[in-house]
């Protein structure tokens, strides 16, 4: 369990027909954001829901790609967010989920000190927070390579399949044609018998 400024950064499968669950415990106050979405899988979408310690429902989004939902925790305890894929009868699915749980605590306590930040240290902040923003994009960018590369494989798999079937189908009627040209010209002698 990740203490202030944690965060559960996880990708897993969904098989078809299940449901997968995940607990945190979080204090109350906490300010904190769910981000999910689907990578592989059927029509790439999947349902989620978000509950408190007493059941009481927070966030719930049926057959959702992707989505963000950011709460502050009203009580303390533990809370369950469960991915589910029950509505699928065939496809599994590559889940990818990020659950940010409080602030990063920050680059230079204020704590015993007396003084503003120096540029240096303003500077070190400034390149902090753009460095993290870099890890969010990178993150994203990620996964949609992810999803590319699931959907051209399965397009490429399509092609070949295809590709197969016409070889087979122009095979068959190329023999079809050949037995249909020599039926034509083969010699047929008629037999007549006299009486």
């Amino acid at each position: 369990v990740p203490g202030p400024g944690g965060a559960s950064e996880i990708t897993f499968e969904l098989p078809d027909n299940a449901k997968q669950c995940f607990y945190e415990d979080i204090t109350q106050g906490t300010k904190c954001t769910l981000e999910f979405q689907v990578i592989t899988g059927g029509h790439y979408d999947v349902d989620c829901r978000l509950e408190d310690p007493d059941g009481n429902v927070l966030y719930k989004e049926m057959k959702k790609q992707y989505d963000s939902f950011t709460f502050t925790a009203s009580k303390n305890g533990t809370y369950k967010f469960c991915f589910s894929n029950e509505f699928s009868t065939f496809t599994h699915k590559t889940v990818y989920f990020d659950f940010q749980v409080g602030e990063d605590p920050p680059l230079f306590p204020s704590e015993n000190r007396v003084s503003a930040l120096t540029q240096m240290e303003s500077a070190c902040v400034s390149i902090h927070e753009a460095l993290k923003s870099v890890i969010d994009y990178q993150t994203h960018f990620r996964l949609r390579e992810a999803q590319g590369r699931s959907r051209a494989e399965d397009l490429n798999t399509r092609v070949a399949y295809w590709s197969v079937g016409e070889a087979l189908i122009l095979l068959v009627v190329s023999i079809g044609q050949v037995f249909l040209l020599k039926s034509f010209f083969s010699d047929k002698r008629t037999t007549t018998t006299r009486v």
